[in-house]
């Protein structure tokens, strides 16, 4: 077993500190200790139900301290950790466990009616309980470049691929996001994002290189109000978010929640509008929001704000170890400060995709050991990237370019206005027509011809929407990025 696996980190951050409090879950801290003892007999558990190195297992739960436990007792057992958001449904779940030839499922109670619905013949294990009855087993060995996550992509854009990463990969880009992001002394975090999900897994994989006693509050589901509360009372210093997440809390009574010890909110896994970073540190006095850009392909993190170094409205640096070109459509690398498709190259990218797909050439894809990531963004003077859209969500009005998040940010500065999704119509005369969905504030009253021309004098005659829908709620993905899928999906049939 070699220094640079998965396991190894595991055992090397359960052996640095002494015995802590490391985990709050639902009113209870769980001890370092306690947890590296359970996680060696589910390791144990495993081995004695005959999972063998490089067999793919499911791990589909709701956020606990048993799931960085499951993959912990996994990666030293040699398997390879499938996450699955708790969100996805039946079908889906099907489609990643035929794909994957998974030899097990571990799930949560209040999950297993849909492991059940999916119809695959793979043994289930509902919590932890029945492995941990086994005797502690320690690392088998494994070599860095082994596969150590099978890891499905949304499926905003099709069906979902899986996505292979090495240990080494997920250890580099881990160590380098936790040296970027540490401040001293700044070491008690709030997580409510999924933990099995790309996010969330390199947020597990991050905290076993601290060097100072990392301790996590973690969240079932994330719900703004409850948030608010755990922080306040856990006394948080930093925290893990997406923009979702921050939109959400905006519209909550933020300054009836004084958090003196929060200092900074990681935000990742989709773009961020300036002026919700904006509104929130204005309304979060002390808060610094520290935004990020990856990709389930570069083993979840790319760029990143050092904290000191932020510059507002970008994604950050790269992570040392990744280079990032912004290439044209025919190839070829624009002038510093234009605008192109985002390619990343690097070690730490994933090893492929899993099985036989087809080739999608608006998508993501490795092209000569480069990644293609199918977003389109700029980088400044100083390295920092700036992330415009996502290629396939680009919408071409009458010959002109319209990136709808432009439009969204500047829908979504209306007072009224909780959030808004935007994308194209297909029009026999204009080849697309710009429209947009609006979920609009509690109690809010607002017209949509007033948004229409809010919208125009924003951002021009030629990509303000023509047509405005009022909805209960915006659509998003199980990790809460906003579905344009769904949304285009309105205007089928």
């Amino acid at each position: 077993m070699t220094e640079h696996t998965l396991s190894s980190l595991a055992e090397q951050s359960w052996s640095r500190f002494d015995d802590y409090d490391a985990m709050f879950y639902e009113g209870v801290w769980h001890r370092s200790h306690s947890l590296a003892e359970r996680a060696r007999r589910v390791c144990g558990g495993f081995v004695e139900a005959g999972i063998r190195p490089g067999d793919r297992v499911v791990v589909m739960m709701a956020t606990s301290p048993e799931v960085p436990l499951v993959c912990q007792a996994l990666w030293a057992a040699g398997a390879v950790v499938t996450p699955v958001v708790f969100l996805v449904g039946a079908a889906e779940l099907r489609h990643i466990l035929l794909d994957s030839g998974a030899a097990a499922v571990v799930t949560s109670p209040e999950l297993a009616g849909t492991v059940r619905a999916a119809g695959v013949d793979v043994p289930v294990y509902v919590d932890t309980a029945e492995l941990e009855r086994a005797a502690e087993h320690g690392p088998v060995a494994r070599d860095p470049g082994d596969l150590a996550a099978l890891m499905y992509t949304g499926g905003t854009t099709g069906r979902a691929k899986g996505v292979m990463l090495s240990h080494a990969g997920l250890w580099q880009v881990a160590k380098a996001s936790y040296e970027l992001s540490h401040q001293e002394g700044i070491n008690r975090a709030i997580v409510p994002v999924p933990l099995s999900h790309a996010y969330g897994l390199i947020v597990t994989v991050a905290g076993m290189h601290a060097v100072e006693p990392p301790q996590a509050v973690l969240m079932r589901w994330f719900d703004p109000g409850a948030f608010l509360r755990l922080a306040a009372e856990q006394r948080v210093q930093y925290g893990t978010v997406v923009p979702a997440m921050l939109q959400m809390l905006l519209a909550e009574p933020l300054e009836s929640h004084p958090l003196p010890d929060l200092a900074f909110l990681t935000c990742g896994a989709a773009p961020l509008g300036k002026e919700v970073l904006t509104e929130f540190e204005r309304r979060m006095p002390g808060v610094t929001i520290l935004e990020g850009y990856g990709l389930t392909e570069t083993s979840a993190v790319t760029t990143f704000n050092p904290p000191g170094r932020r510059k507002a409205g970008s994604v950050g640096l790269p992570l040392p170890g990744y280079t990032i070109t912004i290439r044209d459509s025919s190839g070829e690398p624009v002038e510093q400060g234009d605008v192109g498709e985002i390619c990343v190259s690097g070690e730490s990218l994933m090893l492929g995709y899993w099985g036989e797909h087809e080739p999608d050439p608006e998508g993501t894809a490795l092209v000569g050991g480069e990644l293609r990531t199918g977003d389109v963004g700029c980088v400044d003077d100083d390295g920092y990237l700036y992330v415009v859209d996502r290629k396939k969500d680009l919408i071409i009005r009458g010959g002109f370019n319209v990136f709808p998040r432009d439009v969204e940010d500047v829908l979504n500065q209306h007072p009224g206005v909780v959030m808004s999704g935007v994308v194209g119509r297909p029009d026999d005369r204009l080849g697309e027509e710009v429209v947009a969905f609006v979920q609009l504030a509690a109690g809010a009253e607002v017209a949509a011809e007033e948004l229409i021309a809010w919208a125009r004098e924003r951002v021009g005659r030629v990509r303000y929407p023509r047509e405005v829908t009022f909805v209960d709620s915006i659509p998003v993905t199980s990790v809460l990025k906003l579905d344009r899928k769904a949304l285009r999906a309105r205007f089928a049939g």
